[in-house]
C-alpha cells in the first residue's frame, strides 16, 4: 500500500502545480511496476474507454438524424415508444445520472485533500454523466424514428462499461478498499445500473430480434397513434414529458395565437373512454352479483370501484408516499447547512485518514459535511418531491375522470332500462336523476382525487412530529399538539361550511324563481305600475340570502384565518416552552428546521378535515347510486321481437331476470281473469290480419292494482284504428300497455312477426331534444327531402319554421327559442310521420291544436300520407268528429274496453252509445263553427313566436353596438390582435369590483394584509436574531454561572418581543380574513342591488331584444360568482403574492447576490404564467360548455323514455351520451393536465430559487453571514416552491371569475325610463282621470330611436263613458297605441291628453296606477289570490270578493281551500287559461279606474269565458271609458265608436252601424269573414 501525502494547512494549496491527471505529488504516479492494473490511475483511464466511444459514435449519428428528422409525416408517431422496458430504461437512466452526480461530488471533495490536482478523480465520472446523457438522448432518436439497429452501439456501450467499471470494484475489493468508503459503494452501484441496462438492452433484441436474427419482428403502433384524432398523448410519451408535461407545450403556447377549440383536443385515447371503463366497472359489479350467495343482496359499489381502478389509485399513492417523504429533505438540508456555517468549514476535526492508491478515499459521513452538496441534494429533493407529487395528482385526476365516465354511462343504461312506474309513480324523480349525474358522480371523482391523502397524510404527521422531537425534544410535542387539537376545530368550521351553503342555496333559489316571475310578467308589472312592490320582494329574499351569506363569509375566513394562525401559535408555544424548560441552547440550525417542519405540518392538518368531509359525502352518494341501481327495470325485451307472448308463467321461470314484476303480488288476479266469461269469440280470421293482438290482459302501474283489467282487442294491419272515451279512461295507458312499459299481471300481448321493430309513437306530453327542428323530426332516420316536405306540410309547421331565425336549423330550447304547446305538438307528430314503421302511435295528437289544424292534419297527415302508405295507424282522440273516418274503433271505460267495431257495428249493437257520440259531436261542430279563420289560436302562437323575435335586425344591432363598446377590453379574433389582448389581465374590471366594494373596504384590506406580511417576517426576523445571539453567547462564555445569568437576561427581553410579534400577528390573520370576505360580501350587495333596480326600471324594449335567459344568467350564474367565489379566490392571490414578494425580499435582504439571479428567474415565471392563463382560460369554457349538453342529454333521455323506447333507438341514445362524455372528459383532462404543467414548472422554479439561494448563502462574500439569517433565507426559500403556482392558477381563476363582473357592469349601462315626469305629484289631482276623456292628437310613436315609427298622426277623440272597439291586421299598430296610453313606447311627436292632462308630463308611477289595462297573455304571480288581485293592499275583502264575483270566480274561489289566501303556483298553472283570464279581469276592477283597455284579452278564451267579459264590460263597466282591441270582430259590433287601424294610420273611425252600412268599408270585410 503506496503512502499517500494528504492535505493538513490550506496554506500549501496555493503552490499546487497545473492540473495532470494523476496528479503530480508522487514520483510513481505513472509507473506500472506492480502490474497495470494495480496503478489505480489506469483503472480511472480505462473507464473513460467506453464513454468516449459512444460520444465518438452517436455524435455523428445525431447529426445527420436530426438533419433528417423534418421528413417524418405524421406526427404521432413521434411519440410512438414501442421498445419493450422502455420506462425501465429512463429510470434506470436517472439513477445512473444520480449516481454520476454524487461520484463527481466525491471525486471533487477527496481532490481537495490532495496536495495536488488529481483530474482522474472526477474526470472519469463527468465524461460518464455526458455520456448517459448522451445514451437517452441516443435512445430517444432511435426510438421515435423506429431504426432499432442502431440500438447496438448502445448495448456496446454497457457491455464496455459494465466490463471496465467490474475491473475497478475487483481491484477495490483486492485492497480491502470496503463499504465504509464512498467511492467503493458507488462503483457497486454503477455495475449493478450498468448490469441492468445491459440487460434490458439484451431484452430489447430478443423482443424485435432486430440483429443477430434472420426475421425482424414486425410492428404496429397502438390503434390510438393511428388515429390523428387523438391529441391527448400523456400515456404515450416518455417518462421525462409525462414527468415535465413536455408534450402539453405546442397546445398551451399555441393557445396564444389562437383559441384552443374541441377540435384542437381530440377524442380520448382507447383506454380512457367511457365505454372501456364502463366495461371495466361494470363486469366488477356483475362479477359480484353472480359471487354472492346471497342474489337479493346488492353488489358493493366500492367494491367494484376498487376492482376497475384499484391498481391506478395504487401506483398514485406510491408516488404520494415518495413525494412526502422527499419533503422532509427541506428541513433536514437546512438543518446541516445551517449547523455548518455557523461552524467554520476549515475546522472539521482530523480522522485517521484512509489512503489506497495514493489518493484519499472519503467516508459518507464527510461528503454530507461539505455544504454545497448538501445544497445540490435539496436542489435534487425538491425537484424529485415536486415530480412524484405531481404524478400522484395526475394518476388520480386521469382515475377520477375514468370513473366518472363509467359511472354515468353505468347511470344511463340504467335509466334506459327504468320502468315507466318509477319514473311516473315518484320513486324516480327527474331531479334525483340529474342530481346523480350532475352531483354524486362528480362527488366520487372528487373522492378519488383527494384518496391518496387520505393514507398518506397519517404518514406524514408523524413523520414530522417525530423529527421535531428529534430536533427539540419534549417541548416539540407541546407545539405539535396544539396543531392536533385544532385540527376539529377546523373539522367542524368546514362541516358548517357546507350547511351553510346548502341554506345559502335554498335562498338564491328562491330569489331566482322570484326575479324569473318578475321577468316574464314585466310588461303587466310596468302597465300596473307595481315593480317597485315586486321588487322589494326580491330584495327580501336577497337579504335573507345576504345573512346566510354572512355567515358563510364569517365561516370561510375562520377557516382561513385558523390555516395562517395555527404555525405562528404552534411556533409560539414550542419555543417559549424550549426557552423555559430546556437546557440546550436552541441554536439557529434547530430553530429554522422545526420552523420548516411546522410549515410542512400544516398542509395536511388542513386538508384532512376537506378530505373527511369528501369522504362522508362520498359515502352517501355511493348509498344514493347503489339504490338507483337496484330499483325496478321494465321486463325482458324478448316478447318485443317477433311473436313471443309474455305471461306471468315465461316471467316466473327466469324471475331474477325482470325486476319489474311484483313479487308480494298475490296470484289471484290470475284466477280471476280466467273465471270471467270472454266478451266475445276472435273469428280465427280475424287474428291473422292483426298488426298486434292483446289477450285476456290486467295491467298495472306497479301497484297492486290493475290499471286496465281484461283487455282483449286487436288492431288491425293497415288500417286506421281509433280509441275513444272519457278523460282517464286508460286509453293511454292501453297504447303504453301494448309497448311493454307497463307490468304485465297477466295474459299475452302478441305482435305479428314482421311488426315489431319499432313503432313511430307521439306520446300527449310532447317531448324535443335540444337539437334542430329538423333532427328532431327526423330522429335518426336518413334524410329524405320530399318525405320530410312532405312530413312539414301535412303537420302544416312552415309558417312556424319561416319565423324561426334560422328556420329548421334553428336549435331549439336554446337561446330563449321556446315554441308553444301546439308547435312542440305537431313537431312530434311529425316526427312519428316521417319514421318508416309499420305501425304508428298517436297518442291524442290533437289537444294542444285548434280545430283546422286538427282538420288539416287529420286530412293529410293521418287519412293521405299514413294510409297511403298502408301503415297501421292507432290514434287516440277526443274529437269524436272523425270517428266517420276509422275503421275500427275501440271505446273505453274505467279501465276496460266497452266496445270494439266499426262505426256500423256499434250503430247497430250499442244504440246509446251511438247517440251519446252523437250529441258530443254536434257540440264539437259548433264550436268548429264559432270559431274563425282569422287569428286563431294558432295564429296567436305564431304571433308570439314572432314576437320573440321580432326586430330580430334591431336586436343585432344593438349587440354590434355594444361589441363596439366592449371592443377596447374584449378579445376580437383578428389574427394580429388576438396575442397581445388574450393575454392582458382585466385590472379595469378588477378596479371597478374593488370600487364597489366600498374605499373604505379596501383600503383596510390592503393596509391590513401589508401589516400581517410585515409581522409574520418580523417574527422570523426576531427568532434569527434570538438564535444567534444565544449561539454567540454560548461560544464566547465558559463560565456557568455567568450562562445561566445571561440565558435567564436573554429570555426576559427575547421572549416577551417574540410573544408580543407572534399575538400580534394571529389577530392580524383574524383582521385580514374578515376584511377580504365582508369586501367580497359589500361588493355582492351593491352589484345585485344596482343589477336589478336597473334591470326592473329598463325600459320595456329592452325586455324584447334581450333573451330572457340571458338576464336571467346575470342573476343566477354570474351573481353566484360575484357571491361565493370571488372573495375566496381574491383573498388567496393576495396572500400567495404577497408571500413569495416577502419571501424573495427576505432573501434579498439576507444575500444581495441573490438580486442577480432573479432576473432569468423572473422573466421565466412570466412567460409560464402569461401562456398557462390563456390556455387555462380556454380550457376551462371548454370544460363548461361541454358540461351541459351531456346533463341536459341526461335529463332528456328520462323525460321521453316511454319515445325512446318505443322508436328503439336506445342504442344511439347511449352512443350519444358516450361522445357527450367523452368530450367533457377530454376538455377535463386537458384542464387538469394544464394545471400539472404549470405546477412542474413553478416547482423547478421555486427549487432553483432555493438552489440559488443556498448557494449564494454558502459561496457569498466572505465576511462570516450570521446563521440566523441563513436559516431564515432558507426558511423562505422553501416556501416559495409551495406559493407560486397558487399565484398563477389563482390569477387565471380570478380571469375567468372576473368575467362575470364584466357581464353585470354591461347591464348596468342600460338607459332607465324616466320614471319623473315635469309635473310634480302634488298637481295631480287626487281622483284623476275622473271623466275618462281621452284626446289623441297627431300622435307619432315609436319603439325605439333606431327604428321606424309604428303609429303615424294618429287623432282621435273619445268622449267619457264610451265604449271603443280597434280592430285592423296583425302588426296595425293596434297594440302600439294601447302602449302608449301608458307613456311605454317613445311617443317623439303629438300628445295623448287625458282629461286635460298631457300623459308625457305625468310621473310615470302615477300615469301608469291610475289607469287600468287587461293584457293578451293572462299572467298570475305565485302567491295568494289576494297578492294577485291587489299586491298593494289597498282594496278590502269585501271589494275583492265584489270583483271577483263581477268576473263570474266567486264560487270558484270560495270553494278552493283558504279562500282568498288560496295559493296560486307559479304562472297561475292551477287554472285555466279561462280563469287566468277572468281573474286578469277581476283585478282590473279591482283598480276603480275610469278608463280600461282591453288588449285582444278575449284572444285565447273560449266563446263561454268571452260571453261573460261581454256581459260585464256592458253591465260593471257601464260608467267607465273602455277601449277593446279585438281579434274577433263581433266582440266591438256593440260598441259605440269602431276605429279600423292599417300600418300605423286610422283607416274608418265612425259607429259600428254607420260602417255596415258602406259595402266597400274594410270594417264591413272584417265582419263578412267572421260571420
Amino acid at each position: 500500500m503506496a503512502i499517500c501525502q494528504i492535505l493538513v494547512t490550506p496554506e500549501n494549496q496555493s503552490a499546487s502545480p497545473p492540473l495532470s491527471f494523476c496528479g503530480n505529488d508522487r514520483n510513481d504516479s505513472y509507473s506500472v511496476e506492480d502490474g497495470v492494473l494495480n496503478n489505480g490511475c489506469f483503472v480511472d483511464a480505462l473507464n473513460l474507454v467506453p464513454h468516449v466511444f459512444l460520444l465518438f459514435i452517436t455524435f455523428p449519428i445525431l447529426f445527420i438524424g436530426w438533419g433528417s428528422q423534418s421528413s417524418k409525416v405524421q406526427i404521432h408517431h413521434n411519440t410512438w415508444l414501442h421498445f419493450p422496458g422502455h420506462n425501465m430504461r429512463w429510470i434506470l437512466t436517472f439513477s445512473l445520472l444520480f449516481v454520476h452526480v454524487c461520484e463527481i461530488a466525491e471525486g471533487i471533495v477527496s481532490n481537495g485533500h490532495m496536495e495536488t490536482n488529481h483530474l482522474h478523480l472526477f474526470m472519469p465520472a463527468f465524461m460518464g454523466f455526458i455520456a448517459a446523457t448522451t445514451s437517452v438522448i441516443y435512445y430517444h432518436n432511435i426510438e421515435t424514428s423506429n431504426f432499432p439497429k442502431l440500438l447496438l452501439a448502445l448495448f456496446i456501450y454497457w457491455v464496455l462499461a459494465f466490463i471496465t467499471k467490474s475491473i475497478k470494484l475487483w481491484k477495490y475489493a483486492e485492497y480491502k478498499v470496503g463499504i465504509q468508503h464512498l467511492r467503493f459503494c458507488i462503483t457497486a452501484l454503477l455495475v449493478i445500473l450498468y448490469g441492468l441496462l445491459m440487460a434490458v438492452e439484451i431484452n430489447v433484441i430478443r423482443v424485435r430480434k432486430y440483429v443477430f436474427f434472420t426475421n425482424p419482428q414486425k410492428v404496429k403502433p397502438p390503434e390510438d397513434l393511428q388515429d390523428l384524432g387523438v391529441r391527448f398523448l400523456q400515456p404515450f410519451v416518455n417518462l421525462l414529458s409525462k414527468a415535465t408535461y413536455w408534450w402539453m407545450n405546442p397546445l398551451i403556447m399555441g393557445a396564444h395565437k389562437r383559441p384552443i377549440e374541441l377540435k384542437k383536443i381530440g377524442k380520448l385515447p382507447i383506454a380512457m373512454r367511457a365505454l372501456t371503463n364502463y366495461l371495466n366497472l361494470k363486469d366488477a359489479y356483475e362479477e359480484q352479483r353472480h359471487n354472492v350467495d346471497d342474489p337479493e343482496k346488492a353488489p358493493s359499489i366500492w367494491k367494484s370501484i376498487y376492482r376497475a381502478f384499484g391498481r391506478p389509485i395504487l401506483l398514485s399513492s406510491t408516488f404520494r408516499y415518495l413525494a412526502d417523504l422527499l419533503g422532509f429533505a427541506g428541513p433536514l438540508c437546512i438543518l446541516g447547512i445551517v449547523k455548518r456555517l455557523g461552524k467554520d468549514e476549515s475546522m472539521t476535526e482530523q480522522q485517521d485518514k484512509a489512503c489506497f492508491f495514493g489518493v484519499y478515499f472519503l467516508s459518507s459521513h464527510e461528503l454530507l459535511q461539505k455544504t454545497t452538496v448538501l445544497a445540490v441534494l435539496l436542489f435534487l429533493a425538491l425537484v424529485l418531491q415536486r415530480t412524484f407529487l405531481q404524478a400522484s395528482y395526475y394518476v388520480t385526476i386521469e382515475t377520477g375522470i375514468n370513473l366518472r365516465g363509467a359511472l354515468l354511462a353505468m347511470i344511463y343504461n340504467k335509466i334506459l332500462r327504468l320502468s315507466t312506474s318509477n319514473m311516473s309513480m315518484g320513486e324516480m324523480t327527474l331531479g334525483q336523476i340529474n342530481n346523480l349525474v350532475a352531483i354524486e358522480t362528480n362527488q366520487l371523482m372528487w373522492f378519488l382525487f383527494l384518496c391518496p391523502n387520505l393514507w398518506a397524510m397519517p404518514v406524514q404527521i408523524i413523520m414530522g412530529v417525530i423529527l421535531l422531537y428529534y430536533l427539540l425534544g419534549p417541548s416539540a410535542m407541546i407545539g405539535a399538539s396544539v396543531i392536533v387539537l385544532l385540527a376539529p376545530v377546523q373539522y367542524f368550521i368546514a362541516t358548517k361550511l357546507a350547511d351553510t351553503q346548502k341554506s345559502t342555496l335554498d335562498y338564491s333559489t328562491d330569489r331566482l324563481k322570484k326575479t324569473t316571475e318578475i321577468l316574464k310578467g314585466i310588461k303587466l308589472l310596468k302597465l300596473y305600475a307595481w315593480e317597485n312592490i315586486f321588487c322589494n320582494s326580491v330584495e327580501e329574499t336577497r337579504t335573507k340570502e345576504l345573512t346566510s351569506l354572512r355567515t358563510f363569509a364569517l365561516y370561510t375566513s375562520m377557516s382561513i384565518f385558523m390555516n395562517a394562525a395555527i404555525p405562528i401559535a404552534a411556533v409560539l408555544v414550542t419555543f417559549v416552552t424550549h426557552a423555559y424548560n430546556s437546557d440546550a441552547r436552541l441554536n439557529p440550525a434547530e430553530a429554522f428546521a422545526s420552523l420548516a417542519l411546522f410549515h410542512i405540518l400544516v398542509t395536511p392538518l388542513f386538508l384532512l378535515s376537506t378530505v373527511v368531509r369528501f369522504a362522508v359525502k362520498a359515502l352517501v352518494s355511493v348509498q344514493k347510486l347503489g339504490e338507483f341501481l337496484q330499483s325496478d327495470e321494465i321486463g325482458d325485451d324478448s316478447w318485443r321481437n317477433g311473436d313471443v307472448s309474455v305471461s306471468l308463467e315465461s316471467c316466473k321461470k327466469h324471475l331474477g331476470g325482470t325486476k319489474a314484476l311484483n313479487r308480494k303480488q298475490p296470484l289471484r288476479y290470475q284466477l280471476d281473469s280466467y273465471e270471467q266469461p270472454i266478451r266475445r269469440q276472435l273469428r280465427p280470421t280475424e287474428s291473422e290480419d292483426a298488426a298486434v293482438k292483446v289477450s285476456n290482459g290486467f295491467f298495472t302501474w306497479g301497484s297492486n292494482l290493475s290499471t286496465l283489467s281484461d283487455i282483449n282487442i286487436r288492431i288491425p294491419t293497415g288500417q286506421l284504428t281509433m280509441i275513444v272515451g272519457q278523460v282517464g279512461c286508460g286509453k293511454s295507458s292501453l297504447l303504453l300497455a301494448m309497448l311493454g312499459e307497463m307490468q304485465t299481471i297477466s295474459g299475452r300481448v302478441c305482435w305479428s312477426n314482421k311488426n315489431r321493430n319499432s313503432v313511430a309513437y307521439a306520446a300527449q306530453k310532447s317531448w324535443l331534444l335540444n337539437a334542430t327542428v329538423e333532427d328532431n323530426i327526423t330522429f335518426g332516420s336518413p334524410f329524405n327531402k320530399q318525405r320530410y316536405k312532405a312530413v312539414i306540410d301535412a303537420c302544416s309547421l312552415q309558417p312556424d319554421i319561416d319565423l324561426l331565425p334560422f328556420g329548421d336549423q334553428t336549435e331549439i330550447g336554446e337561446r330563449g327559442i321556446n315554441l308553444s304547446g301546439g308547435q312542440r305538438q305537431r313537431i312530434c307528430v311529425a316526427r312519428a310521420l316521417y319514421q318508416n314503421t309499420n305501425i304508428v302511435f298517436l297518442d291524442d295528437p290533437f289537444s294542444a291544436l285548434d280545430i283546422h289544424l286538427s282538420d288539416h292534419l287529420m286530412q293529410e297527415g293521418i287519412l293521405k300520407f299514413l294510409q297511403d302508405d298502408k301503415r297501421t295507424v292507432v290514434l287516440v282522440t277526443h274529437k269524436l268528429q272523425y270517428l266517420i273516418h276509422a275503421d275500427w274503433i275501440i271505446a273505453m271505460k274505467d279501465g276496460s274496453v266497452l266496445r270494439e267495431g266499426t262505426l256500423k257495428d256499434i250503430q247497430n249493437n250499442d244504440v246509446e252509445l251511438y247517440e251519446h257520440w252523437k250529441t258530443l259531436m254536434n257540440r264539437q261542430d259548433q264550436e268548429l263553427e264559432k270559431d274563425t279563420e282569422e287569428d286563431s289560436q294558432t295564429a296567436l302562437e305564431r304571433k308570439t313566436l314572432r314576437r320573440a323575435f321580432y326586430s330580430r335586425e334591431a336586436k343585432n344591432q344593438a349587440d354590434d353596438e355594444d361589441a363596439e363598446e366592449e371592443e377596447e377590453e374584449d378579445e376580437e379574433d383578428t389574427f394580429s390582435t388576438t396575442t397581445s389582448r388574450r393575454s392582458k389581465i382585466p385590472w379595469k374590471v378588477c378596479w371597478r369590483y374593488l370600487s364597489s366594494g366600498g374605499f373604505l373596504m379596501v383600503a383596510m384590506m390592503v393596509s391590513s394584509k401589508l401589516l400581517k406580511h410585515s409581522v409574520m417576517v418580523a417574527i422570523d426576523f426576531w427568532l434569527a436574531n434570538w438564535t444567534s445571539s444565544l449561539q454567540n453567547v454560548s461560544s464566547k462564555s465558559s463560565n456557568i454561572t455567568l450562562d445561566e445569568q445571561e440565558s435567564a437576561r436573554h429570555r426576559s427581553y427575547y421572549v416577551p418581543v417574540f410573544s408580543i410579534l407572534c399575538g400580534a400577528g394571529i389577530i392580524l390573520c383574524l383582521i385580514t380574513s374578515l376584511t377580504v370576505e365582508l369586501m367580497g360580501l359589500a361588493a355582492a350587495t351593491n352589484l345585485h342591488h344596482n343589477l336589478l333596480n336597473k334591470i326592473i326600471h329598463a325600459p320595456i324594449r329592452f325586455f324584447d331584444i334581450t333573451p330572457l335567459g340571458q338576464i336571467l344568467n346575470r342573476f343566477s350564474a354570474d351573481t353566484n360568482i360575484i357571491d361565493q367565489h370571488i372573495p375566496p379566490t381574491l383573498e388567496s392571490l393576495t396572500r400567495s403574492t404577497l408571500l413569495c414578494l416577502s419571501a424573495i425580499g427576505v432573501i434579498a435582504y439576507v444575500t444581495p447576490v441573490f438580486l442577480f439571479a432573479l432576473v432569468p428567474l423572473t422573466v421565466a415565471f412570466y412567460f409560464i404564467q402569461k401562456y398557462f392563463r390563456v390556455a387555462s382560460r380556454d380550457l376551462q369554457d371548454l370544460d363548461d360548455s361541454t358540461q351541459l349538453p351531456l346533463l341536459c342529454h341526461f335529463s332528456e333521455t328520462a323525460e321521453g323514455l316511454t319515445t325512446i323506447r318505443a322508436f328503439r333507438h336506445e342504442s344511439r341514445f347511449k352512443q350519444r351520451m358516450l361522445e357527450l362524455t367523452d368530450t367533457n372528459n377530454t376538455a377535463y383532462l386537458f384542464l387538469s393536465a394544464a394545471n400539472r404543467w404549470l405546477e412542474v414548472r413553478t416547482d423547478y422554479l421555486g427549487a432553483v430559487i432555493v438552489l440559488t439561494a443556498a448557494l449564494a448563502a454558502i459561496w457569498g462574500p466572505n465576511y462570516v453571514l450570521d446563521s440566523g439569517l441563513v436559516g431564515l433565507g432558507l426558511t423562505y426559500a422553501l416556501t416559495v416552491t409551495n406559493y407560486l403556482n397558487w399565484v398563477v392558477r389563482n390569477l387565471a381563476d380570478l380571469e375567468v371569475q372576473m368575467a362575470a363582473v364584466k357581464k353585470v357592469n354591461s347591464f348596468l349601462s342600460t338607459e332607465s325610463e324616466n320614471y319623473e315626469g315635469s309635473i310634480d305629484v302634488s298637481q295631480v289631482p287626487e281622483d284623476w282621470p275622473q271623466q275618462g276623456e281621452i284626446k289623441i292628437q297627431d300622435l307619432c310613436v315609436r319603439y325605439d330611436q333606431s327604428l321606424k315609427p309604428v303609429l303615424k298622426h294618429v287623432n282621435a277623440y273619445i268622449k267619457p263613458g264610451q265604449k271603443v272597439g280597434i280592430c285592423g291586421r296583425t302588426g296595425s299598430g293596434k297594440s302600439s297605441l294601447s302602449l302608449a296610453f301608458f307613456n311605454m313606447v317613445d311617443i317623439f311627436e303629438g300628445k295623448i291628453i287625458i282629461d286635460g292632462i298631457d300623459i308625457c308630463k305625468l310621473p310615470l308611477q302615477t300615469l301608469r296606477s291610475r289607469l287600468s289595462i287587461i293584457l293578451q297573455d293572462p299572467i298570475l304571480f305565485s302567491g295568494s289570490i289576494r297578492f294577485n288581485l291587489d299586491p298593494e293592499r289597498k282594496c278590502t275583502d269585501d271589494g275583492l270578493w265584489e270583483a271577483l264575483e263581477i268576473a263570474q270566480l266567486k264560487n270558484m274561489v270560495k270553494a278552493l281551500p283558504g279562500g282568498l289566501d288560496a295559493v296560486v303556483t307559479e304562472g297561475g298553472e292551477n287554472f285555466s287559461v279561462g280563469q287566468r283570464q277572468l281573474f286578469c279581469l277581476a283585478r282590473a276592477f279591482v283598480r276603480k279606474s275610469s278608463i280600461l283597455i282591453m288588449d285582444e284579452a278575449t284572444a285565447s278564451i273560449d266563446m263561454a269565458t268571452e260571453n261573460i267579459l261581454q256581459k260585464v264590460v256592458m253591465t260593471a263597466f257601464s260608467d267607465r271609458t273602455v277601449v277593446t282591441i279585438a281579434h274577433r270582430v263581433h266582440t266591438i259590433l256593440t260598441a259605440d265608436l269602431v276605429i279600423v287601424m292599417k300600418r300605423g294610420n286610422i283607416l274608418e273611425y265612425d259607429k259600428p252601424e254607420t260602417l255596415l252600412e258602406q259595402e266597400d268599408s274594410m270594417f264591413a270585410s272584417f265582419v263578412r269573414a267572421d260571420m
